[in-house]
């Protein structure tokens, strides 16, 4: 069973070791425990960031025993000395599952996601549940029962959102790789601010079967990473059909017989000019364009396209997204699981105090909009309308990937911003995504790559985005933008 974080007193000596890397714990099996011990040990020193709602000691240590087990017997586990954490809206059985919300606080999973069901068997270690924006809507992981996510970077500035004490474990060194979710940028938004790598996969491309809904059209399991290459580490196990998830694609997983490399050809790159419009920062737009000349003298050809419905996204993300949610929370009414109002004396009362008292606002405000969108006169001047607009995206995006391989843009307009400062203003928050949420739309796969720093030391994101079921070419290019980045390209 899981358990909220206790303080936990252990070896000093543990504190002063780096993280070692999955390849070197693979090699030396003996060392996996004292590896999680480790990871368990930081995990808690910095219980300020409030990346970690739930620690898994014991689940840990179980887990370890098995996969040291299994690499004695010769037994073949890709991802043997990986340490990972998971998004709490990823469900593990027998472990808290609560979205980050009143309304699930206490409520406990009765089975186990499909991806990490996938990840563990290949012999990763789970060691903790992380924080988020309550079921997973916002832009900087503030809206929680758990007190806000600091990114390690700036303590006192947001780590991104929804998925942002995935991205905080791994930019802080506590494991490997996370999962997070993205319906409309959770995983590349925090990746751009912590300044570590996270991918979006195509829809479909990984089960959604255990993960909590919010917009089913638009959630992904995805995942960070320290580099492309660990993130297609962990895509090639968890990826793949899963008959429990019908809106899993029929696509193998990427396939690993080759060796994973950079791209060893010229590619063309397609560089959206809707992207890089008012309201970029310089900082931010320089950065992106100096990475796009260095891989322009790399070889690749450079070709300047046009996403012209890109302008509609974000109305139309929110009207899709919270219509969704509105239809999937639904469920939690108090009468079947979760929390209960206990001023609650008659049936409708169940039903109102319970989601009054149990909801946060945001929560509160998008299924009200979600509600507001699909009801008696409204259905076809918002919510069909936004559907026909979501249809014209997709065939910009299909125009594009006709003239080009993949599309390079920054990840967020800007670097982080400070905790609070666009608490209170719903629409600039609602903006920090108009740059991720085309690709959910479409369904595409996009990749955050940190390329570099602002002028305050703050982590800048290089997004690549590819067309459908193309994350090999995404990650494989993520990697030689890493060469050109830390300059040990050839």
């Amino acid at each position: 069973m899981s358990s909220p974080i206790p303080k936990q007193n252990l070896p000093w000596w543990l504190y002063l070791k780096m993280l070692p890397s999955p390849k070197n714990l693979r090699n030396h099996p003996d060392l996996i425990l004292e590896a999680v011990e480790q990871a368990l040990v930081r995990a808690r020193d910095l219980e300020s960031l409030h990346a970690f709602v739930t620690l898994l000691d014991e689940r840990a240590h179980r887990q370890t025993a098995a996969v040291r087990d299994g690499l004695r017997r010769g037994e073949p586990l890709p991802l043997a000395g990986w340490l990972l954490a998971v998004k709490d809206n990823i469900a593990i059985q027998d472990v808290r599952l609560t979205c980050a919300s009143k309304i699930l606080e206490n409520f406990t999973s009765r089975f186990t996601a499909t991806a990490v069901e996938r990840l563990e068997a290949a012999g990763a270690i789970v060691i903790g549940k992380t924080n988020l924006d309550e079921f997973a809507m916002g832009s900087s992981s503030e809206n929680t029962i758990f007190g806000a996510v600091r990114n390690p970077v700036a303590p006192d500035r947001v780590a991104g959102g929804s998925s942002g004490g995935s991205a905080v474990a791994v930019a802080a060194d506590i494991v490997h790789g996370s999962l997070g979710s993205d319906t409309g940028g959770s995983v590349r938004l925090p990746a751009s601010f912590c300044g570590v790598c996270g991918l979006k996969p195509t829809y479909g491309r990984v089960s959604r079967y255990g993960l909590v809904a919010y917009g089913s059209s638009l959630d992904q399991i995805g995942a960070f990473a320290h580099t492309s290459q660990g993130l297609f580490d962990l895509l090639r196990v968890m990826a793949g059909r899963d008959a429990r998830d019908s809106s899993s694609a029929h696509e193998p997983p990427p396939d690993s017989r080759n060796q994973f490399s950079a791209i060893k050809h010229s590619l063309r790159i397609g560089i959206p000019e809707e992207y890089y419009a008012h309201g970029l920062s310089a900082d931010v737009e320089t950065a992106v364009r100096s990475m796009i000349s260095k891989l322009e003298r790399h070889g690749h050809s450079i070709v300047s396209v046009s996403l012209p419905h890109t302008k509609y996204a974000i109305p139309v993300y929110y009207i899709l997204a919270t219509a969704e949610a509105s239809s999937h929370l639904a469920r939690f009414d108090g009468a079947r699981y979760g929390f209960r109002s206990e001023q609650a004396t008659e049936l409708t009362d169940v039903y109102e105090l319970t989601r009054g008292e149990g909801f946060g606002l945001e929560v509160q405000r998008r299924i009200m909009m979600g509600t507001f969108v699909l009801s008696a006169g409204y259905f076809d001047a918002y919510y069909r309308k936004a559907q026909q607009v979501r249809r014209r995206l997709l065939e910009d995006f299909s125009r594009a990937f006709s003239k080009v391989d993949v599309l390079l843009t920054p990840t967020s307009p800007t670097t982080t911003f400070r905790l609070g400062e666009k608490l209170d203003d719903p629409l600039t928050m609602y903006l920090s995504d108009v740059l991720t949420v085309p690709a959910n739309l479409a369904g595409i796969p996009a990749l955050s790559v940190p390329i570099g720093n602002d002028s305050q030391g703050l982590p800048i994101g290089l997004q690549i985005i590819g067309p459908h079921f193309a994350e090999t070419m995404i990650l494989q290019l993520g990697t030689e933008v890493e060469g050109l980045r830390d300059g040990v390209s050839s």
